[in-house]
């Protein structure tokens, strides 16, 4: 059987589970502290439990965090570890990370969240209103092709 039998051969040929590693350059969302839903970039690793990030284009002041109040994005720019204001500034610029940020579905849910947190008691209720007159209209194409399908 040779070492680890039949199940080795399978953990060796699989794929990687991961694909977003904490690395220098890699573009992450702080989901905790003051900064909370900004974006910031990866500087330099400190410790197995902290890094140092910086976002100037999104008001992060650079600083350390833990890894706990971080997310991975797939974005990754190409940067020195140490990387200056400038030198971030200009790479950030250049592979338009806020915009394909703004394009992908996980921004667009935080802004929608974003939106209902802020609507007041009546916006609420339209929004109720809608969704029942908008599920009314489905139910009723729905139970028409499944009548028309039953008469086949």
């Amino acid at each position: 059987q040779g070492f680890g039998g039949p199940f080795f051969f399978f953990f060796r040929c699989s794929t990687m589970v991961f694909h977003r590693f904490v690395e220098v350059g890699r573009v992450v969302l702080i989901i905790a502290g003051k900064d909370q839903g900004k974006l910031a970039v990866i500087i330099d690793c400190i410790d197995q439990a902290r890094v140092l990030v910086d976002g100037p284009t999104t008001g992060v002041k650079r600083q350390a965090l833990s890894y706990k109040a971080l997310s991975l994005t797939d974005f990754k720019i190409d940067l020195p570890p140490g990387a200056g204001v400038t030198a971030l500034k200009k790479a950030l610029d250049k592979a338009h990370v806020e915009d394909k940020w703004a394009q992908t579905a996980w921004a667009k849910k935080l802004a929608q969240r974003a939106k209902r947190a802020s609507l007041n008691d009546f916006e609420r209720f339209t929004v109720k209103v809608n969704r029942q007159k908008r599920a009314a209209v489905v139910n009723a194409e729905l139970n028409k092709l499944k009548k028309n399908a039953g008469k086949k």
